[in-house]
Parts: C-alpha cells; sequence; structure tokens
C-alpha cells in the first residue's frame, strides 16, 4: 500500500530528462487525455499509457458546457491537429430579473464548447479515435513524439515504489489482476481520485449543502423570446438560495451551425442535508434514479426519477424568470451534481514519481468555470518541467498556486450566492472576478517549502 510517505522532492524524479520514460496516466477524461497529448508531443518519444476504468472504450458524453478559458484554448492551440473551431463565441454578460427583463449587462468575450467536442478532438489527437466531430490528424512525424495507448476496463488498486520504477496494479473488467511498471505515474483520476486515496486518505468530498441541476436543449426548440436571451450571450440570475446561467454550446457531432447548437444550463439551488452519506429525504430523493438506485454525488444524464424532476421543473416555474423556466421545464435529460469541496496538500509523491493534477489535485467548485482550464494549464506546464523549459520549484509552485487559489475562490462565490443575500452588483463583481484570466492572477506568495 502506498500510505503517507511522500519523499524530499529533490531527491526522486529529476525536473526534466533526456531519456525516453514510460509515463502511466490514471484516468481517461478530459485531464488525462490532455496530459497524454501534452506529453506525446515532447521529443524524446516517451512511451505513454492511459489506464481508464470505466469499461466501454469511449466515455459517454457527461451532458455538460464547458467554458473555454485562456489555458483551454492555449492548449488546443498548442496541441490540437484536427484543424476545426472549438467553441461557440458569447458576446456579452446579462443579468435578468424575475419577469426576465434585462437588468444589467456588460460587453465581454468569452468561448464555450461541450464536453464531448473537447473529449473527441482529444482522442482523435492521442489515439486516433475516428468520429462524427473531427477529422483525425495525418500522422506526421515531426509532430507525433511518443506512443500513446488507451486501455479501458483497468481500475487501479495500488501503487507501490520499486527501486526507480513505480509498480503500478490493476484489475480489468474481465475479473483479472495485473502490474505495470512506470518511470512517471500522473493522477488524472477526478475528484474521486483512487490515487489521492492511497497517498492521502484523510483528504475527502466535502458537501457544500447545494446542487448543480444541468442540461441542455436545441436552440431551434425554443421561444422565439428565449432563444434571444441566451443566443451569443451568457446569461444568469440570482435570487435567495437560487442562481441559474446558460449559454450556447456545439450541437450534435460537435457542430457550431446556428440554428443547431444547444442552450446548456447549469441551475445551482440548495439542499441543505448533514452529508452526501446521510442525506436529507429531499436530497435522497433527488438523488435516488428511476431504477431506485441512490447516488452519491452524480446522477447521470436519462437517469433521473420523472416524479423527482418534476418538482423541480415546478420550482423553476415559480421562482425563474420566463426564459430560465422554460429550459429546465424542457429538458429531457437532466445531469444532477452535488456541489462538493476538495483539495489535497501537494500535488507530487514518492520523491516526484507520482503526480496529481487537475480535479484529483483540487476540485474547484462550478462557479469558477476553471476546471478545465486547470487540467489543460497542469498538462502543458508538466510536459514543459519534464522538457526542462521550467524549473521543478517553478511547476509546483505554479500548480499548487492554481490549485489553492482558484479553490478557495469558489469557496467563496458559492457561500456568498448560495448562503447569503447579496446585491446584485456582488454577484457581478464575483462573476467577473471568476472570468479573469489566469495570467492576470496575482498569485499568493506560496513558497514551495511551505507546498
Amino acid at each position: 500500500m502506498a500510505g503517507d510517505n511522500t519523499r524530499d522532492a529533490s531527491n526522486g524524479f529529476p525536473h526534466h530528462t533526456q531519456k525516453q520514460l514510460d509515463i502511466v496516466i490514471v484516468g481517461g477524461s478530459l485531464g488525462g487525455l490532455a496530459t497524454a497529448l501534452a506529453l506525446k508531443a515532447l521529443p524524446h518519444q516517451h512511451n505513454i499509457t492511459i489506464l481508464e476504468r470505466n469499461p466501454t472504450p469511449l466515455l459517454h458524453n457527461q451532458g455538460a458546457g464547458i467554458v473555454a478559458g485562456g489555458d483551454t484554448l492555449r492548449f488546443f492551440k498548442r496541441y490540437d491537429r484536427c484543424n476545426r473551431d472549438l467553441a461557440v463565441s458569447s458576446q456579452r454578460r446579462q443579468y435578468l430579473g424575475k419577469d426576465g427583463d434585462i437588468v444589467h449587462r456588460e460587453d465581454m468575450v468569452q468561448n464555450m464548447t461541450s464536453w464531448d467536442l473537447a473529449y473527441y478532438i482529444l482522442r482523435a489527437n492521442v489515439d486516433g479515435v475516428e468520429s462524427k466531430y473531427c477529422e483525425v490528424p495525418v500522422k506526421n512525424d515531426t509532430q507525433d513524439g511518443g506512443t500513446a495507448k488507451h486501455l479501458h476496463g483497468h481500475k487501479v488498486t495500488d501503487v507501490e515504489e520499486r527501486g526507480d520504477k513505480i509498480l503500478v496494479s490493476f484489475t480489468t473488467t474481465d475479473g483479472s489482476h495485473d502490474t505495470m511498471e512506470t518511470d512517471l505515474l500522473v493522477a488524472a483520476d477526478g475528484p474521486n481520485s483512487t490515487i489521492r486515496s492511497l497517498f492521502s486518505p484523510a483528504v475527502q468530498r466535502t458537501y457544500t449543502g447545494y446542487v448543480a441541476l444541468r442540461g441542455t436543449i436545441p436552440e431551434d426548440a425554443v421561444s422565439p423570446t428565449t432563444r434571444e436571451a441566451f443566443s451569443e450571450r451568457f446569461t444568469f440570475f440570482h435570487t435567495h438560495g437560487i442562481q441559474i446561467l446558460a449559454y450556447l454550446i456545439p450541437g450534435e457531432n460537435g457542430t457550431l451551425e446556428p440554428g443547431k447548437r444547444l442552450i446548456n444550463f447549469v441551475y445551482y439551488t440548495n439542499f441543505p442535508s448533514p452529508s452526501l452519506d446521510e442525506p436529507s429525504p429531499e436530497l435522497a430523493e433527488l438523488m435516488t434514479d428511476v431504477d431506485g438506485v441512490r447516488h452519491r454525488i452524480t446522477m447521470p444524464p436519462g437517469k433521473t426519477d420523472p416524479k423527482a424532476w418534476e418538482k423541480q421543473r415546478e420550482i423553476a416555474k415559480q421562482k425563474l424568470p420566463p426564459q430560465f423556466a422554460e429550459i429546465v421545464r424542457a429538458t429531457k435529460k437532466p445531469f444532477v451534481q452535488a456541489v462538493t469541496d476538495v483539495i489535497t496538500q501537494t500535488n507530487e509523491f514518492l520523491g516526484g514519481k507520482v503526480i496529481i493534477i487537475g480535479d484529483a489535485l483540487a476540485g474547484f467548485r462550478p462557479h469558477t468555470v476553471a476546471s478545465t482550464s486547470q487540467a489543460a494549464f497542469d498538462a502543458m506546464i508538466l510536459a514543459d518541467m519534464i522538457e526542462g523549459k521550467v524549473s521543478r520549484q517553478e511547476w509546483k509552485k505554479e500548480t499548487m498556486a492554481y490549485a489553492r487559489t482558484i479553490q478557495k475562490r469558489g469557496v467563496d462565490m458559492g457561500e456568498r450566492s448560495q448562503h447569503q443575500d447579496l446585491p446584485l452588483e456582488e454577484h457581478i463583481k464575483d462573476r467577473n472576478l471568476a472570468s479573469r484570466p489566469r495570467e492576470e492572477e496575482v498569485w499568493p506568495g506560496w513558497a514551495v517549502k511551505d507546498i
């Protein structure tokens, strides 16, 4: 068992290397794929293996829109060779009153994409998966460095140090057990990270007292007034214990064609409860699916009990502006997520031979619109560190500062928006802060010795 045996970073994995490495990435969602693509592009032709525990070759659409921040766009510009546009552009941010009238507006360009489009672009680049979302890039010896192998149905169970190597133990969907040696293990296995639980078992996700109801609806399936409210606009509404936002994202197979895109909403609403393990009756009802199975944190699209969703549809009709009420009530396959907090104290173990990135390192509240950008940034700076473009100390300082600063920002935003009565001006200020590009941040004075 790995245990809590972090080593002094100076005695472990070097901050850069001139040799070919075997690298295992745990987790095959956006963070793991972004890391694989960045490392694959390095000149020393590293051998990369992604271990994804999901039993199917492709992950299913998570039914979620993504705000494509600066680091996300920078990542795709740097590594993507599919030659297609990634995002829908929003030109304005606006806030509605309860009657649906605009009460505040400001020009602000932001870019929105979808989880599934980002996923299939990454798979096309990483391991040549064909789809209707994008063309697989033509192999180019001057741009294609190492190899990347994606293994689904592989669940990591343990990690051990073996000399200068890491021994990774896993089970497969057929029930067999096996091991794999690697020079470097990168944990990109999300906020419920198995790797984090092995090295920092005391770190747990904690429930914040509210959930995010998510959904999408075709933009041509709503009334003209509602379509106008969300067309090329990032639109919000706030009231006590509730906030909701919506924007356009790519449609089926990633199309950006007007009329065929999707309106994506995120609807935060309070469900007070002692914990996720002891939910209130209201939260337990919402998180129990159509087959009677209770989910702890997420309810996949299409599994919500119609009776539980009907209650939310009626609440939406009563409490939301008509444009928001229409899209919530029209949603056929909602996706429910209990909002949680989690952050790890360090991003490396076993002398740096085990590294934790993205949501596994710090699970941001959705208000920050930064989870995908964090994954992209972590992937890029890790590749730069291994190549020797940034020092190991700078890599650690930057990734930990990003995790701590944005995680705290999300907590502050969530507590203010969901549990305090604030004037609209305060919500606007919080949202504008959340949209600030990372490079404009002044990181707190994190010192490496403090991390």
